[in-house]
């Protein structure tokens, strides 16, 4: 047995740290705020341990929680005090994530993204407008190209807020390419776009459904967010936003699509953000909970496996957790 080649070497305390490929640090992390203009109280989310909505007089004083933990980024999600089919509370001047991205941006030194999709803003819970009959056949859903303007208007008053970065999640054909123009016109042409370039329809969701209080109240998003059998059409899918100006491309689960992560990170010359999402962050609660899993450990392991695939940021709900063992 020849014993000449030992990595177990390059594995005792001293040089393990220095050889280690993949590292996280809080820098690399984006926290998920959600803020509620239904509340005067914070209503904690019973699927996701730890997690709140927040009503915005309390935004400012969430995000600084945040940032006493090192993490440097935030992104807002609004629940708004009411809904409509065209979910027009989405761009309205005085709307949840608009007054709440005025304040953050106003008193504190956080890097503000938001979140531009309609789903929260609807009384029908999906992305877009809906066709003609949508509500009757299940064969029919969002009115894709009557959908771009009300993206690109949502857009174009959360930079007027003060966003740093944009965020469209809705996986409308063009959507990065209507809100680049809508951004270009009205001056944001520095605002850069972090598309959900490959958003698949995952069973993963279900716990931000019910903090964002964005379930379709029918159907489901087959006909717009990726099959997850498909990983060669995630390059399609991310190449066509490219080309509209996306400037940080993000797939969406993380964990279970980490071949996808690469993919991306492989093919394209452009950040790549992976969001750890809801029901993967539930589930770790749920086995550590049981006591069958170290609660730590295996997030920051979840993080890590993130990293190696290829991502160079992470959405997830552990970010304060993780920073604070970072």
């Amino acid at each position: 047995m020849d014993l000449t080649d030992r990595p177990r070497r390059l594995r005792s305390d001293g040089i393990r740290p220095l050889v280690s490929e993949t590292t996280v640090s809080a820098s690399d992390l984006i926290a998920p705020v959600f803020v509620d203009a239904t509340t005067d109280e914070r209503v904690p989310i019973e699927s996701m341990p730890g997690h709140e909505r927040v009503p915005v007089a309390e935004a400012v004083a969430r995000v600084e929680e945040v940032l006493a933990t090192g993490v440097e980024a935030v992104i807002v999600f609004g629940i708004p005090e009411s809904k409509d089919a065209e979910g027009s509370r989405a761009w309205a001047e005085d709307g949840v994530v608009q007054r709440a991205t005025r304040a953050i941006t106003a008193d504190t030194d956080a890097y503000v993204i938001t979140d531009v999709c309609l789903c929260e803003y609807t009384d029908h819970g999906h992305c877009g407008l809906l066709e003609h009959g949508a509500r009757e056949d299940p064969h029919m859903t969002v009115d894709n190209d009557r959908t771009l303007d009300r993206l690109r208007r949502t857009a174009v008053s959360q930079a007027e807020a003060g966003a740093d970065m944009i965020a469209p999640s809705s996986m409308t054909d063009g959507m990065v390419g209507a809100i680049r123009t809508g951004l270009d016109e009205a001056g944001f042409e520095p605002t850069p776009v972090m598309s959900y370039a490959a958003k698949y329809e995952s069973a993963f969701y279900g716990p931000f459904r019910d903090a964002a209080d964005g379930a379709p109240a029918f159907g489901d998003r087959r006909h717009y967010q990726m099959d997850p059998a498909n990983a060669r059409e995630a390059t399609r899918e991310v190449a066509l936003d490219v080309q509209q100006g996306a400037d940080v491309l993000m797939v969406k689960p993380a964990l279970p699509y980490l071949d996808v992560v690469r993919q991306v990170s492989d093919g394209f010359d452009r950040p790549v953000a992976a969001y750890n999402v809801s029901g993967e962050y539930a589930m770790l609660h749920a086995a550590a909970e049981n006591g069958w899993l170290d609660l730590e450990a295996v997030a920051h392991e979840s993080l890590l496996s993130i990293k190696r695939a290829g991502a160079d940021l992470i959405l997830t709900y552990f970010a304060e957790d993780i920073a604070h063992r970072l």
